[in-house]
């Protein structure tokens, strides 16, 4: 089955929505959910993020500079809590170092260039370094998770399972516009979390309605 990626994406908005992802208030609110994230649900990085908040910990360098025993205690909620609270304050700590905490400046470098930094940093892989470099950067980088993979598998999109072959896939096939990027991102959450789980819902999934799954799987 062949089709433009940009109608799997204009009958997701149709079915779905905006999503209105990422939901954050500063960009550095937006990095630090992209760390929080891995492995657990949102529901707990909320709870986390509205912890640090509290705490006035959601900026570069007062997070920076709190204990880290008092970071794990507010993000506890979240998995692996004492590793990614040593993952925030490293990440702090680099651009403290490197761009005095401002995120502006920091985000003003080449894509390729920023990525790469991101990818040297303790507690960031790619999915993570992308999230970080779409939503908080606005640069025009696909997020490739486990939903979108499992999505395009059973849609017959998936040649090839690795990272950045499937990110260049979505980045060759969609209009050059974040807009789309970030919304299409969030549909393929939606859509793998509520219809097309491990065990689909293909019956009512809207993607088998419009015609473009091959069917029960």
């Amino acid at each position: 089955m062949e089709y433009p990626l940009i109608t799997l994406y204009e009958s997701l908005y149709k079915s779905f929505g905006p999503q209105h992802w990422w939901p954050a208030r500063t960009k550095f609110e937006i990095i630090a959910g992209a760390i929080l994230t891995q492995q657990t649900t949102w529901k707990n990085v909320e709870k986390a993020i509205e912890n640090l908040r509290k705490e006035h910990l959601l900026s570069v360098k007062n997070l920076g500079e709190a204990p880290l025993r008092k970071i794990e205690k507010l993000v506890r909620p979240v998995g692996y809590y004492r590793q990614k609270s040593k993952h925030l304050k490293g990440v702090s700590a680099y651009l403290l170092k490197h761009c005095r905490g401002d995120l502006n400046k920091f985000f003003r470098k080449e894509t390729k260039t920023l990525r790469k930094e991101l990818l040297m940093l303790r507690g960031i892989g790619k999915e993570t370094a992308d999230s970080i470099l779409l939503y908080a950067g606005e640069k025009r980088v696909f997020v490739i998770d486990a939903y979108t993979r499992r999505v395009l598998q059973r849609l017959n999109l998936l040649v090839e399972n690795d990272y950045d072959k499937i990110r260049r896939f979505f980045e060759k096939n969609l209009p050059k516009n974040i807009k789309i990027y970030r919304e299409f991102h969030a549909l393929l959450v939606k859509l793998g979390k509520e219809f097309c789980k491990r065990k689909p819902l293909c019956q009512s999934c809207p993607v088998l309605k419009e015609g473009l799954c091959p069917g029960k799987l």
